[in-house]
């Protein structure tokens, strides 16, 4: 067999969002849309405020009638109308408001023509409004105070036409609301990825089941699911497979129409893709081991690689019958790693996210550890300060010796404790206390 090329964490991330575009947009209801990336811009086609609008309950009056009314000098004004929140005008005014009138007004009401400002209630001789039928209020007002406008000019805040929700959004319940607000009933978004996880492995058993000798719970395909699940993802689980070629094919080609009849916008599969005598998953996708089978031309656009990476060195992807599929490792970090890594800006991309994704933060490490010369160490670590400033190796023993390993793909205790994972650069053989990290938030 041929020595897998080399690839650095960036061209392998880089081959993989190669394999996928978005998912195609669809209308969809607002209250469903939570979630969901925006797939073009929303437009306002309203404005806000629709009219002029009352930013108090109290009396709308001509700003000029009551300038310079004090307490001691309050001016006297004849109400001759009521308007409501959901009003088209006053009641009892049919024409603007004349010289010296006044007209009772709520929060959001329109503002009657002729009116140009808002005197609140509490500014006022009437000092607070009991409920009561239009019409019932007092017939006429004294004003004590007059200093601010309080209306809502109409377009203030948004005028038809403005875009109100970006493109590739991922939309929450401030946005639907907004869109709301903004005319719209439904959104154009991108439908949830669909994921189908596998795993494979012939030491391999249910959740829940008692393993035998030799024999290990089936975590990694649980894991995975989740993880998807938690990126947006629909998500279809198969377990684990044995370490057979032709039970691996069946089951992926029973995966094909998993989604209701509709095929996965993604494969994920981890174990058996190393360089065991019985990885099945490196023989079904390697043209060597699959030439003359009869899923040879299954399986396209296959590369197998060794990153520059640790743990996970081992990845493959491909193509199953036209599905992108990610192949990644089987010991349980090794594959959480390679989640975080490859597979969720493959399913952030198919959900539409724009972007280069998440950025990397500076940390100080608390504890050193040794890394692996000629590359890159990823290492679960976890904050230990409330500030946030510095991390330690996640899920290790304080009397354990901190110089002494920083990770291994096979530590489950660091997943239950990480918040974190460290990147490390391939240059560097140790960490010391002190040292600054960028490490990528979990």
């Amino acid at each position: 067999m041929m020595r897998e090329p080399s690839r650095t964490i960036v061209q392998h991330a880089a081959d993989a969002l190669a394999l996928v575009r978005p998912t195609p947009p669809a209308d969809t209801p607002l209250e469903d849309a939570v979630g969901a990336v925006l797939a073009a811009d929303v437009v306002s086609v309203l404005d806000a405020p629709a009219f002029d609008a009352s930013a108090m309950d109290g009396y709308a009056v001509r700003a000029q009638d009551v300038a310079g009314a004090t307490p001691s000098a309050p001016v006297v004004l004849r109400v001759v109308g009521d308007v409501a929140a959901g009003d088209a005008g006053p009641a009892g005014l049919d024409v603007g408001l004349g010289p010296g009138q006044a007209v009772r007004i709520m929060t959001g009401a329109p503002v009657p023509p002729g009116a140009d400002a808002v005197v609140p209630v509490e500014r006022t001789s009437t000092g607070r409004f009991t409920p009561g039928a239009a019409g019932s209020g007092p017939t006429t007002v004294a004003v004590h105070d007059a200093s601010r406008t309080h209306v809502r000019p109409r377009g203030e805040d948004v005028r038809r036409g403005d875009v109100v929700v970006a493109a590739g959004t991922v939309l929450t319940a401030r946005h639907v609301s907004v869109a709301v607000s903004a005319g719209h009933a439904a959104v154009p978004v991108h439908r949830a990825p669909r994921v189908a996880v596998l795993s494979t492995g012939s030491e391999l058993v249910a959740p829940g089941t008692t393993p035998g000798p030799g024999r290990i719970p089936d975590s990694n395909s649980v894991l995975l699911a989740a993880s998807a699940r938690a990126a947006g993802a629909r998500v279809v689980r198969r377990g684990a497979v044995g370490d057979s070629a032709a039970a691996l094919v069946a089951t992926l080609d029973g995966l094909l129409d998993a989604f209701d009849g509709a095929p996965p916008d993604l494969l994920v599969s981890t174990g058996g893709v190393s360089a065991g005598a019985f990885d099945v998953v490196r023989e079904v996708l390697d043209p060597a081991t699959r030439a003359g089978t009869p899923w040879q031309d299954a399986v396209t656009d296959t590369r197998l690689v060794a990153v520059g990476m640790q743990p996970g060195r081992p990845q493959g992807l491909a193509r199953w019958r036209g599905v992108p599929w990610l192949a990644l490792p089987g010991n349980p970090v090794s594959a959480y790693v390679s989640f975080e890594l490859f597979v969720r800006p493959v399913v952030d991309r198919l959900r539409g996210v724009p972007g280069p994704g998440r950025a990397l933060v500076r940390r100080v490490a608390a504890a050193g550890w040794s890394s692996p010369a000629g590359r890159e160490q990823l290492v679960l670590v976890r904050h230990t300060e409330p500030d946030g400033a510095r991390v330690v190796p996640a899920g290790r023993r304080p009397e354990e010796d901190t110089t002494a390993r920083g990770s291994g793909s096979h530590r489950l205790s660091a997943l239950a404790h990480a918040d974190a994972l460290a990147v490390v650069g391939a240059d560097v053989t140790a960490v010391a206390p002190g040292d600054p990290v960028q490490v990528l938030l979990l």
